[in-house]
Order: structure tokens, then C-alpha cells, then sequence
């Protein structure tokens, strides 16, 4: 019965330890157990054989969604750049914020919220929008195929197809269209230049056909 008693003693010595805290306890920097304090709250002194654990309410700003034994709360998220008040912080929750209209979240918290929003992408000109841009993912931009463009980054359009009176001044690329001119019109700047020729030519033929003058011989007087 004594060795029973013994071994009783010692093994709760050497179990007791190894154990721990209990769950809604935490261990203090002298070894000894504490109750935990309430969400919304933190540690400000330990317990005492001959009283509890005494807690502070977390301040504005800060919060606590578990049973602790911290010294400090938490600091609550400040929604930044591209983002929104969702939910406000509280003692116990902290603050849920989401994204504004043309942005993305790049970084999510616990699947609600947001840390970290981005712009969705312009997609340059001589691209378009393949995949719009969402709460979740970036905008997805693709080149304009061969015969179309995109001035804007939006669509891309067929080229201009010029009709058969027309003659295409500018060939097309993926920023800009084809330009065609009216084929009369072109033309038409082509006359001056060729009555100009006409006229030199004619003058030129003119001079080599006019006669050369001819020298009359004087008739001396007979003494």
C-alpha cells in the first residue's frame, strides 16, 4: 500500500509537466497555469494562488478573436489603394475590406477579405480584351490578328477594304486602319504636271520647225 502511494506521488510529479496547461489555460513565464482571457481581450497581469487571470478590453484599432494569454491585441487591417471598408474592426473581429470597381484582390484573407488590391490591366493598342478582369483575376489582353486593329485596347476591327475606284494610300497595322484615297482624285494632281509637259514639249517642237531666217544677197549698181 506505501509503494502504491509512492509511485502514485511520482508519477503525478512527472506527468503533471509533461501535460501542461489545460486547454483555456496558458503557461506563464514562471511555469505556473493561468486562465486564458475572453476574446476581446488580453492579458494585463497574470493569476495568483488568490486570484484570477486579469484581463484588458482591446482599444480602438486592435482586436482579439480567440481565448489568449497575449499581453497585446492585434492591429486591424487598414484597407489600402484599390480597396474598401467592407466590415469595420471591432474588439473580437477584424476589418473586412474588398475591392473597388477595376481593381483585383492579388492577396485574400481567410477567403472574405482582402490585404492587397491591383488595377486591372489597359490592354494596349493593337491588342483587345480577351478575358475581362474580375474581383479575383487580372484583365487577360491578346494581339490583334493579321488585318485587324485597335486603336483603343478594347476590340480589334477588320481592316478597311478599299473599292475598286479607290486606291490605298496607307497599308493597315495593328494600331491603325487602311486609308484609302478616291482614285479621280489622284488623278487630278497629275494634270498640272502634265500640261507643263505638253506645253514644254510643244515649245520645243515649235522652235526647231520655225524657218531659219534667209539672207537676201544686195544688188550693187552698175557704174
Amino acid at each position: 500500500m506505501h509503494l502504491a502511494l509512492v509511485v502514485l506521488v511520482y508519477l503525478a510529479a512527472v506527468l503533471v509537466p509533461v501535460l501542461g496547461c489545460l486547454p483555456k489555460e496558458y503557461e506563464t513565464r514562471d511555469g505556473q497555469c493561468c486562465p486564458m482571457c475572453s476574446e476581446g481581450t488580453v492579458v494585463r497581469i497574470d493569476c495568483t494562488p488568490q486570484s484570477g487571470t486579469r484581463c484588458s478590453p482591446c482599444v480602438n484599432g486592435t482586436f482579439m478573436k480567440k481565448p489568449n494569454g497575449l499581453r497585446s491585441c492585434i492591429p486591424c487591417i487598414v484597407c489600402d489603394q484599390g480597396l474598401f471598408v467592407k466590415q469595420a474592426c471591432t474588439a473580437t473581429t477584424d476589418t473586412v475590406c474588398d475591392v473597388l470597381s477595376g481593381h483585383f484582390c492579388k492577396e485574400l484573407i481567410d477567403d472574405t477579405g482582402c490585404s492587397v488590391a491591383q488595377k486591372h490591366t489597359h490592354c494596349a493598342p493593337g491588342e483587345r480584351i480577351k478575358e475581362p478582369g474580375t474581383r479575383q483575376t487580372d484583365t487577360v489582353c491578346e494581339q490583334c490578328q493579321p488585318g485587324f486593329f485597335s486603336t483603343d485596347g478594347v476590340n480589334c476591327t477588320n481592316w478597311t477594304i478599299c473599292l475598286d475606284t479607290q486606291v490605298k494610300v496607307r497599308e493597315g497595322s495593328r494600331i491603325s486602319d487602311v486609308i484609302c484615297g478616291t482614285a479621280s482624285r489622284q488623278h487630278y494632281c497629275y494634270i498640272p504636271v502634265i500640261l507643263i509637259a505638253l506645253t514644254l514639249a510643244g515649245l520645243v517642237i515649235t522652235g526647231r520647225l520655225l524657218p531659219k531666217e534667209i539672207k537676201t544677197p544686195v544688188m550693187e549698181d552698175a557704174d
